[in-house]
């Protein structure tokens, strides 16, 4: 298998090689750092429903959709990516995710460790210090290739995370900003500043191919050859190209940015009978936390709201029909024009 220790790279360059990789079906190590900042959606996501596009333009902030599932981060040249191709029957990629994200995870466990930052394993693919994550990490198939990516995190700009999504309200968007803070740590936060300092991205890469080597064999050095560059440069003319970047997804009634695997920020909107309902609240665990309801209710007494709000908070998802069932059991509690469906609408999507 070979090892690509690249560096900082240009930002297309740090998605394009592990794409071009797979597509031409090598197995391979990259390690590498884009060498400016940029945005970076998932397959699945509608660019113009994700991200402040606007905001970007202004901020010269270039947007890029991966073939690899999950949500918008603000990528820049504090992580330093890890990128593992696979082919798809390869003997050392478990057939249970859980599996293959556990065993893949492990490097970059050790690496933590031996910096001084301790990190455990959360199912199915976090790394969390103490309550917070700590890397992002994914993994999908392009062509006859798995490909796992991920990052060592040594500073992170929760500004301009909270910046390039595209939220519906600047109140929101705060509740986003702080949430990330509070669960999203970094290695420099972890071990302040003048430890951070000890440790310098080759020093980091280098650790990274050693944890990957004991599970994966001895690499040998890939070097950019005549066949992967021209792989590159055809991926540009179609994954730069705006028909690529902005193919149209699923169409979005509020925003859920998820944090980690145990927190997950939601505004949902939902227009009832009675007048338009939104609700603004956490998932912690599969639980409601901090739920909020507002709305067109103007006729209706603010009380109504607020029972509302009370017999939510805390119930877990697979509960808010039965709940809901039992608060409009009482006629005095119900809201005209909104049923336990519109509810569900709004809560449970």
């Amino acid at each position: 298998m070979k090892l690509y220790n690249l560096g900082k790279v240009p930002w297309k360059e740090s998605q394009l090689i592990y794409h071009a990789l797979a597509l031409c079906g090598e197995e391979a190590l990259c390690l590498l750092s884009p060498a400016s900042p940029y945005v970076c959606i998932g397959f699945h996501q509608d660019v113009t429903q994700e991200v402040d596009l606007e905001y970007c333009r202004q901020n010269h902030i270039p947007v890029f959709r991966r073939e690899v599932g999950g949500g918008a981060v603000f990528l820049d040249g504090n992580q330093l990516f890890f990128q593992l191709i696979l082919n798809r029957n390869s003997p050392h990629a478990p057939k249970r995710i859980d599996a293959f994200y556990r065993k893949f995870l492990q490097p970059i466990i050790n690496v933590h460790n031996k910096i001084g930052v301790p990190v455990a394993f959360k199912p199915v693919n976090d790394l969390m210090a103490g309550h917070r994550k700590i890397s992002g990490t994914g993994a999908g198939e392009i062509g006859d290739s798995i490909v796992f990516v991920g990052n060592l995190i040594l500073d992170f700009d929760y500004e301009t995370m909270s910046r390039v999504l595209k939220i519906p309200d600047e109140k929101f968007r705060d509740k986003i900003k702080k949430g990330i803070q509070e669960n999203l740590s970094t290695i420099g936060r972890e071990l302040g500043q003048e430890s951070l300092n000890q440790w310098d991205e080759k020093m980091l890469n280098g650790l990274m191919s050693k944890e990957f080597e004991n599970i994966l064999g001895p690499f040998t050095t890939g070097r950019m050859d005549a066949a992967l560059i021209d792989k590159i440069q055809k991926l540009k003319t179609t994954m730069l190209d705006d028909k690529w970047l902005y193919r149209k997804g699923r169409k979005l009634t509020g925003r859920v940015v998820k944090v980690n695997a145990g927190l997950e920020m939601v505004q949902h909107m939902h227009k009832a009978a009675g007048g338009l309902i939104k609700t603004n609240f956490e998932i912690r665990e599969g639980k409601l936390s901090n739920i909020n309801i507002s709305g067109d209710f103007f006729c209706f007494p603010h009380t109504l709201v607020q029972k509302m709000e009370k017999h939510l908070e805390g119930t877990a998802l697979e509960n808010i029909q039965k709940i809901l069932m039992a608060v409009y059991d009482d006629p005095e509690n119900q809201i005209p024009g909104v049923s336990i469906e519109d509810w569900m609408m709004v809560i449970k999507k």
